[in-house]
């Protein structure tokens, strides 16, 4: 069985990425054009469709990580801030970007909220696996030593 963890991490975000644009709950939202996606960005994304993209890694962060909050995901969306002349520091991501992800993943039911924190359900972890398998294929394709594989 074919997971995500066999799946170059670009690849299958741009394949979900594609298949989260279909679903009825997940929609960019009206500020998204005009956000920067945290206080070290200058500018916002130049990509049309960077929210899919952002909510398809914040899908497969969720199905790797675990139990994860808002907090977490806003520290791995984060970037090193420059503040003139003194030295860097981290900062952590926007967390309305990553809240109102997961609160659109939560209606569409591919994630779901427990004590700890959100988890994958199993219609999110068949569509992260299922886009794996397929991606592997089109892979095994060009590459034959790939097949043993699938």
């Amino acid at each position: 069985m074919v997971t995500v963890y066999e799946v170059p991490p670009n690849k299958l975000i741009e394949d979900i990425s594609k298949k989260l644009k279909d679903m009825d709950n997940i929609k960019s939202p009206d500020w998204a054009p005009y956000v920067k996606t945290g206080i070290h960005k200058e500018k916002a994304p130049l990509e049309d469709d960077w929210w899919y993209k952002r909510t398809s890694a914040i899908l497969r962060s969720v199905y790797i990580q675990g139990p994860v909050g808002i907090s977490k995901l806003r520290g791995k969306y984060g970037g090193k801030q420059e503040r003139g002349s003194k030295p860097s520091r981290a900062a952590k991501g926007s967390g309305a970007i990553v809240r109102t992800a997961l609160q659109q993943l939560e209606k569409e039911g591919l994630i779901k909220k427990e004590k700890d924190g959100r988890v994958i359900t199993s219609e999110g972890q068949s569509l992260l696996d299922n886009s794996a398998y397929e991606i592997l294929k089109k892979m095994a394709e060009d590459e034959p030593e790939l097949t043993k594989y699938l």
